[in-house]
């Protein structure tokens, strides 16, 4: 197969959770564990940082890299769910793994993949870990994908473990309650190994220090750092992510790394790793702005922001996924914006005509339009250059527009 039958064949395997949702989650470690076997435990040939967290951790993540890189290191990258190009998912240096070993890899492993009905996340997390350690990555930092515990990254063992933050999201899977949420996202501390939570939050504090005690794992919060670190990533949110970043680099011992790498790591996460979609300026005069913010926390604080920039008119091009609970999400929305309601090109993606609908209970109006670059096309004829554009509500509608 080519990269691009490839690509088909692994999206045509199981149900892929980015584009179909609850039927393609596997809550278990089985197949991931016989991938390992059979790969000979890749996971175990290079080092790792572990990244959970409800919102946050891609970011955190990238800030990792790239704090590393700066240090002279070789640093692999493992991130999801990709935006443009399944390739992103996987990087070293911040450059993404060539097709051809994409390619290379799944055709000989297509017998084994087959006969384990691995799903569409397990083998590309295979992918990462076989080509981190076929290319002697000096430290890979790895992105958990959902939850924590029973997520197919949770068979590696790091150096430290990081976990951002808890929110309400992906309920349906990972339970409706903060500490329900936090048990599922503490799965992935391990035995004496140190763990960095970014916020401290009451509410799940105590899930925390118990499973860090249970594991004999040092605890450190994040938010109590008073130190303030510059960034090229331009969301208010960042602040909470370098801070993490920075006491997650400051626990890893066996690498030497400076402050001069910190601070350069961090005022270059773009350049270094290639992140986008994250308060992304897509053009000025009208300023079109972009953010993958997809839950309440997260749009929270993109909106707040929002709020903070000069603007004549307000116009939000807006789609999200089905399984979001609108009743919570929608009244978070300013109503004095013009609202341009779209559906995002995936199964998963909320019908343009039912949201419209929903967000009039909420006096959110708008037209609809049934494509993400529709919407903007017509924003864009609507807004006039003192004008702002906001673009959001899912990942998937700003990896149509970038």
């Amino acid at each position: 197969m080519n990269y691009k039958e490839t690509l088909n064949w692994m999206f045509a395997q199981l149900p892929m959770y980015q584009r179909e949702g609850k039927a393609a989650f596997k809550k278990d470690l089985t197949n991931i564990l016989a991938f390992s076997e059979e790969l000979n435990y890749p996971e175990k040939k290079f080092r790792s940082i572990h990244v959970g967290g409800t919102n946050g951790k891609g970011s955190t993540s990238h800030m990792l890299a790239s704090i590393l890189q700066e240090a002279g290191y070789k640093v692999g990258l493992y991130t999801s769910p990709h935006l443009k190009s399944f390739t992103e998912r996987i990087r070293i240096d911040g450059k993404e793994i060539p097709k051809r070993k994409v390619s290379s890899f799944i055709n000989q492993q297509k017998d084994f993949l087959e006969k384990q009905k691995l799903s569409f996340f397990e083998m590309t997390v295979g992918l990462a870990f076989d080509y981190f350690a076929s290319e002697n990555v000096d430290i890979a930092i790895v992105e958990v994908g959902l939850g924590g515990r029973l997520d197919s990254t949770n068979i590696i063992t790091p150096e430290i473990s990081v976990i951002t933050n808890i929110g309400l999201d992906h309920t349906q899977f990972l339970g409706e309650m903060l500490p329900e949420i936090a048990f599922e996202k503490a799965g992935i501390i391990k035995n004496k190994i140190p763990v960095i939570i970014g916020e401290e939050q009451k509410e799940v504090k105590e899930v925390f220090i118990i499973k860090a005690k249970d594991e004999k794992a040092s605890v450190y919060f994040a938010s109590n750092n008073r130190e303030v670190y510059q960034t090229d990533l331009l969301g208010d949110y960042q602040k909470n992510n370098s801070k993490t970043a920075v006491v997650a680099i400051r626990q890893l011992q066996e690498f030497q790394v400076s402050e001069e790498n910190i601070k350069n790591g961090l005022l270059n996460v773009v350049k270094n790793t290639n992140l986008k979609g994250r308060w992304q300026i897509l053009q000025d005069k009208p300023k079109v702005i972009c953010d993958t913010a997809h839950n309440k926390e997260g749009l929270s604080i993109v909106l707040n922001q929002l709020k903070k920039e000069q603007f004549k008119k307000l116009h939000i091009v807006l789609g999200l996924v089905s399984e979001k609970k609108l009743e919570e999400i929608l009244p978070m929305f300013p109503k004095d914006a013009s609202y341009y309601f779209c559906k995002p090109n995936i199964p998963r993606g909320l019908s343009e005509v039912v949201l419209q609908e929903k967000a009039e209970e909420f006096n959110l109006f708008g037209e609809k339009y049934s494509s993400v670059k529709k919407a903007l096309k017509s924003a864009l004829l609507n807004a006039n250059q003192q004008d702002i554009i906001y673009v959001g509500g899912s990942t998937f509608v700003v990896a149509e527009i970038i």
